[in-house]
């Protein structure tokens, strides 16, 4: 029987907190600081995460969003005739408006002159051709949403400027898993500590510390990431099943992400402000020109033959390129509507959350996967440093001779 001493006591007991420890202080190292504290380029840190933001976007992008849905499955269950109708209700109100500020800016002469029957003819037949036009243009964009936007390019310029957004998404999905990942440093750590604790009682030398203590931040690290990832499958083992604890929670974690992912990251404001702004925003504003070109004959018919005579063909196809230009302009306002966005929000968020829960878990825990993978040695040998340093701070300060 070993002859144990409060100082034995305390290898167990230390190998316990370095286990937590490395554990807790690899979590933080992942995700903080969100922007780069020291001097750059090397002298420094900045969360793993966010230091990698546009390669976790990317794989947010090729590996996530990708295999959930292409853009079109997704805008089409955002359901254009919904959006229509909400885009019409909002802009009648200020149709009148809207008619005058172009004719003004284009033709205010012309449109000056104009007994008040007339303009009121225009405004009607804008009115009343609005709903079709807006409906149509909402087709033709669910049919030609992936040559409008660039999804891969909206989601990286989001997640670059707010590279909050890829911790709160890792953070709130895996918040289970980061917990047993800490927790379980202490057990394991303990654990080991008892073996290194037997081992030091054989062979008590300075140099078992610091390799007891090297190896169970390492070990303890590499097991605990290894156990929220696998078993992939669920796998029978007489009466427990066992299965990696991320995987187990599939449905869960679909919820968390799926509401993270639709309120804050892949907006339908984004999504909107994408076709108008973004690289391929030359094609929108083409398919609303086309779309608008019907509008303009129909409206301004009554005063095509005098516009025409007043400032010649020229200048009145200025109409057109005007009423797109704030058409343009226009077509982003309805999005502010926050009731609006919820309601679609609500609407992406459960059809995500379906796909997800029917991806195959090797697919699935591609959603938390990469905050390990990404640099994952750097954050297992960082548990084996610190493991040999509390090593040797035990000796110095526990077992060492006094002199």
């Amino acid at each position: 029987m070993l002859d144990l001493s409060l100082k034995d006591l305390t290898i167990p007991l230390v190998a316990g907190g370095v286990g937590w420890f490395t554990n807790w202080i690899a979590i933080k190292m992942t995700f903080y600081p969100v922007r780069f504290v020291g001097i750059p380029p090397y002298l420094g840190w900045q969360g793993i995460i966010p230091s990698k933001t546009v390669k976790m976007a990317t794989i947010f992008v090729d590996e996530t969003m990708a295999k959930l849905g292409n853009l079109k499955e997704v805008f089409n269950e955002l359901d254009p005739k919904v959006i229509s109708q909400h885009i019409t209700h909002h802009i009648e109100p200020f149709l009148n408006e809207i008619t005058d500020e172009i004719m003004h800016e284009t033709e205010p002469t012309v449109w000056d002159n104009l007994p008040q029957i007339v303009k009121n003819n225009i405004y009607k037949n804008v009115k009343k051709n609005l709903p079709q036009l807006v409906d149509n243009l909402l087709l033709d964009i669910s049919e030609k949403i992936e040559d409008l936007v660039d999804l891969k390019e909206l989601i990286i310029n989001k997640l670059v400027k707010h590279p909050e957004l890829l911790n709160k998404l890792f953070m709130e999905s895996g918040q289970k898993e980061f917990k047993f990942l800490v927790n379980s440093g202490f057990i394991f750590g303990t654990l080991f500590g008892l073996i290194q604790l037997a081992v030091w009682k054989i062979y008590p030398k300075p140099w078992i510390l610091p390799l007891f203590g090297a190896l169970v931040g390492y070990i303890t690290n590499y097991i605990a990431i290894n156990l929220i990832f696998r078993p992939l499958y669920p796998v029978k083992l007489g009466p427990f099943t066992i299965q990696g604890l991320f995987l187990k929670r599939q449905n869960e974690v679909a919820k968390v992400w799926s509401k993270i992912v639709t309120r804050e990251i892949f907006t339908i404001k984004l999504l909107v402000e994408g076709m108008i702004k973004g690289s391929k925003s030359k094609k929108t504003r083409q398919l609303i020109k086309k779309h608008l070109r019907p509008l303009v004959d129909k409206a301004v018919g009554t005063i095509r033959p005098l516009a025409q005579l007043t400032v010649g063909i020229e200048n009145y196809s200025k109409i057109k390129d005007k009423v797109a230009e704030i058409a343009v302009d226009v077509s982003i306002e309805p999005f502010d509507d926050p009731v609006f966005i919820e309601d679609r929000a609500k609407v992406m968020e459960r059809f995500l959350t379906h796909r997800m829960t029917q991806l195959p878990p090797e697919e699935f825990q591609g959603l938390l996967r990469p905050c390990f993978k990404e640099d994952e040695f750097k954050v297992i040998l960082l548990g084996g440093i610190l493991g040999f340093l509390a090593g040797i701070a035990q000796w110095v300060w526990v077992f060492a001779p006094k002199r």
